[in-house]
């Protein structure tokens, strides 16, 4: 039986399961091993795992709720912010998608661009950058779902410029929906495109390492938000929003980010807003030392991981940004049909419009269609989401179905 503790009840003679939290940011080589001494267990909690699951038939129990038992819990508080109201799209996805193509495809090349010229010592040229965020942004404003969509497929080779574009996205849209102002917005998007400017100082052998990370590997990662920095201030014009969230998006509210340890409010809002962004960008890719968990699963993990690493506010406002089931998520209906989530309702995050293309009892492609899961029966609903689903696992490519033909 698996069951989920906090860090303070492990013991000696438990077996870990699962350290629930990235893979890279536990110091162990495996996430399955038996606790064999103190030494372990204090190591868990100097890293600041909070949650573990454990595995009761393979050592120690103790009084806690089983996996599915805090899975249900999550999925209630999850479930509760489902009601809320959304911005309403001024086109279709099927109308923004190619001009989304076209915005993802020149921004990934300013990235490059900024990039080479980083390791070359250059400075980033701030003029390249800005009608970039200015595309995205007006992408985001006639259909954030297009943009967003597109950019969950990352080619493994270019991670780290897709990433830097769906994070700048993501922080677009975050902002926009927390009503900022034009002129925040900007330079948040500016900070999100160049937040990760130090990693062009990482060798690429550290990088794209497919093992664990040494230690010392690890150390050279973490100096890349104050390498950026450092770049950043070379660079004609740049403003305090964009150094700030260089800076100090790997920080943490409870104190365990890097790299000054800044905890709680000491850490800006927008930076607070941009960690959020990155860890659900980064554990929703797939990379080469990890495989990327469906987006709708994501956001469960930010849930939990906001009552401690994030600002839980702030957590659940992205949540009501992006989604509970965000644009480009496989879903399964109760039909039995495969679907890609393709527009929110307005006032209901659990009844998106959905494309259907797939019949799982009757394991064939249909004709694609698209179901408003806010209406009844007979008036182009009368279905609901089951649960998310795994494209790998039905062998299905949603996102080729985001538009209906």
């Amino acid at each position: 039986m698996l069951k989920k503790v906090d860090a303070s009840q492990l013991r000696v003679g438990m077996f870990i399961h699962d350290l629930d939290c990235g893979w890279m940011e536990h110091p162990f080589v495996r996430s399955k091993f038996l606790l064999s001494c103190e030494s372990e267990i204090q190591k868990i909690r100097d890293a600041r795992i909070r949650g573990v699951v454990i595995d009761c038939s393979r050592g120690m129990d103790v009084d806690a709720p089983t996996l599915a038992q805090a899975q249900a819990a999550t999925e209630a508080e999850v479930t509760a912010l489902a009601t809320t109201l959304t911005s309403r799209a001024r086109v279709s996805v099927g109308e923004e998608l190619r001009r989304a193509a076209t915005v993802r495809r020149e921004a990934v090349g300013v990235v490059r661009t900024v990039m080479q010229d980083a390791r070359l010592g250059k400075a980033v040229e701030l003029e390249q950058v800005g009608p970039v965020v200015q595309n995205i942004t007006e992408s985001i404003l006639r259909n954030a779902g297009a943009l967003l969509g597109l950019l969950q497929i990352k080619n493994k080779d270019d991670y780290t410029f897709l990433h830097s574009v769906s994070v700048c996205a993501l922080l677009v849209a975050f902002c926009r929906s927390r009503n900022l102002d034009d002129e925040r917005i900007y330079q948040a998007g500016i900070g999100g495109l160049l937040h990760d400017t130090g990693k062009a100082l990482v060798p690429d052998a550290i990088l794209n390492k497919v093992g664990r990370l040494t230690d010392a590997e690890f150390e050279i990662v973490k100096r890349h938000p104050r390498d950026g920095h450092d770049i950043l201030l070379r660079t004609p014009g740049i403003g305090a929003i964009p150094l700030d969230i260089t800076l100090h998006h790997h920080e943490r509210r409870d104190g365990s980010g890097y790299p000054d340890r800044q905890a709680e409010d000491a850490i800006s809002e927008l930076a607070q807003m941009a960690a959020i962004v990155d860890v659900y960008d980064a554990i929703t890719s797939e990379r080469c030392y990890h495989k990327g968990m469906p987006a709708a699963e994501a956001l469960r993990k930010i849930h939990e991981w906001s009552k401690f690493h994030f600002n839980p506010g702030l957590a659940q406002e992205f949540m009501r940004c992006v989604g509970i089931y965000p644009v480009g998520t496989l879903v399964l209906l109760e039909s039995g049909r495969l679907g890609v989530v393709i527009e929110p309702h307005e006032t209901s995050l659990l009844t998106p419009k959905v494309n259907v293309f797939f019949h799982t009892k009757q394991q064939r492609y249909i004709k694609p269609e698209t179901v408003d899961l806010s209406r009844p029966l007979g008036f182009g609903g009368g279905d609901r989401i089951v649960r998310h689903e795994s494209a790998e696992k039905w062998q299905v490519e949603p996102l080729r179905f985001m538009q209906v033909a």
